[in-house]
Parts: structure tokens; sequence; C-alpha cells
């Protein structure tokens, strides 16, 4: 079966579907959220190496893929969304695993929703963006879309962004990866998301989070600086902080055989402490 044929929508969402081969009565799920440059492609070495075990579902954020597009785009209204396409699933509660602004949305999600959520593995995410001021969130803004004012497209955009953002053992295999997922992405919808990605702040709320968590990072994520990801991973009542050397901001594509190795290990903790 073709990656294409694991493809299924479901309201309003597509997403790609692998279920377990593992013959036990009940099988963990997991659901991975994908960043802004991503798709559900994104997860697919999660996706192969880990449903040997566990189902994989991996969504296409609104409006990414053949997702139908969300208007305001904001965090309610995405883990609203994530919420409604779930219950559609009948997966719940189930393991999110959130890569960027996955992460923040995995965040919103079990901030809302805990009824939903068995435990979470943050991957390159942070509890806020940015300062506490607007400055630096304005100056974000307006770098990122810059080029797109200047008529560049997604593709060149791709292209110049995804080898800053890796780190210096990514792959060439890995980088295309990546550039196919983000080049496909609607100008419209990566300006949207660009605006909603700088409103997030859960930081005060961390405590609130009685899940557990397994924080990932990348010693070389500049977006989601390893320091910042160990700092909330302290703030957390029930986490374990993993940081790989050598990675970037695409850390589960990137070093795909470490990440699902503490992704692996950390699901089969909680099952056998249910």
């Amino acid at each position: 079966m073709s990656d294409e044929d694991k493809l299924n929508k479901l309201a309003g969402i597509s997403f790609s579907d692998y279920p377990s081969v593992n013959s036990a009565s009940e099988i963990e799920t997991l659901v991975c959220l994908h960043g802004i440059g991503g798709d559900d492609k994104s997860f697919l070495p999660q996706s192969i190496a880990l449903s040997d075990e566990f189902r994989v579902i991996s969504w296409n954020m609104p409006g990414y893929q053949n997702s139908d597009a969300i208007t305001p785009v904001t965090f309610e209204l995405l883990a609203k969304t994530l919420k409604e396409w779930l219950e559609t699933l009948n997966a719940g509660p189930v393991h999110l695993v959130g890569q960027s602004i996955g992460g923040m949305i995995a965040q919103e999600c079990v901030h809302r929703y805990p009824e939903l959520v068995k435990s979470l593995v943050l991957i390159a995410t942070t509890p806020a963006f940015g300062g506490r001021d607007d400055s630096f969130k304005d100056a974000f803004l307006k770098a990122r879309l810059k080029p797109l004012d200047e008529g560049k497209s997604m593709q060149t955009l791709a292209e110049e962004t995804v080898p800053l953002i890796t780190g210096s053992k990514v792959s060439d295999e890995s980088i295309d990866h990546a550039v196919r997922s983000m080049a496909a992405v609607p100008v419209q919808t990566y300006r949207e998301i660009l605006k909603c990605l700088v409103t997030f702040n859960r930081r005060e709320s961390l405590s609130n989070i009685t899940q557990p968590v397994c924080v990932i990072s990348g010693s070389e994520d500049s977006n989601a600086p390893a320091v910042t990801m160990k700092k909330m991973a302290e703030k957390l009542s029930h986490s374990e902080y993993h940081e790989l050397e050598g990675a970037g901001h695409l850390v589960n594509l990137e070093l795909p055989e470490a990440s699902n190795d503490i992704i692996r290990h950390f699901i089969k903790k909680q099952i056998s402490h249910d």
C-alpha cells in the first residue's frame, strides 16, 4: 500500500492512517501534528517505524493538503477542530505528538480538552512564542512575510529555509523531504498560520498539565532552543527531557531513529503504568 493509499478525510481534515500490525486487543493511538512548513508526511519516519506497535495517525492542519481551511486561524479554533476530528475518528484518548506549532496546538488541546489526551510528546516547540512584548513578534512576521510580499514562490522559500533550520546531522534525503512538504503549503495558508503562531502563550499554564509529557529538543535548533525546552520540561509536573545532538528544528525528520526510540520507550512506559 502506498502512502497516498493511506490518506483519508474526516470532519474536514485529511490525514494518513497507519494501523498497527500488532495483534494486541488494545492498541495505543499516536496522533501527529506537523509544523508550519510540514504536512502529514513530516511524520512519515514515525508512521512507518512505530506502526509495528501503535496506530499512528498524522493530520494535515486546516488549510494544508486537502484539509478544509478555517476562519479565523486561532489556536482556540485549531484545538476545537482537532477535538472534533478526534471525536469523529473515535480515537480518543490519544497520545499527541506535536512538532513546532503542532506542539503548541497539542498544548492548547490538552488545556481545553484534557479528557482527549493520554500523554504529550512535544518536539521542537515552546510554551509561548517569542518574548514578552510585541517587538520580536512584529520583526519575525515582517521577516517571514517579506519574501512572499516580494513575489517568491513557496518552492523557492522552502529551498532557502529548510537548510537554515536543520542541524549538522541532517541528510540530503531529509532536506528534500522537508522541502517538498513546505513547497506544497498554499501561500495564503502560510501567511495566516504565521500570524496565528505569534499569538501563542501558554507559559503560565504549564503547571496545569497533569498528563505525562516527553520533551524532545535539537541541540542546534534556534527556533525552539534546547535551553528553552529544558526549562519548559522542568515546569511540567510529569515530564522527561531529551536533547538530540546535531539536530535542528525538524528533529523527528532529521534524526528519525533516535526520535523513534525515545517516543516508543515513552509510550510503552505509559502503557505499563495504566
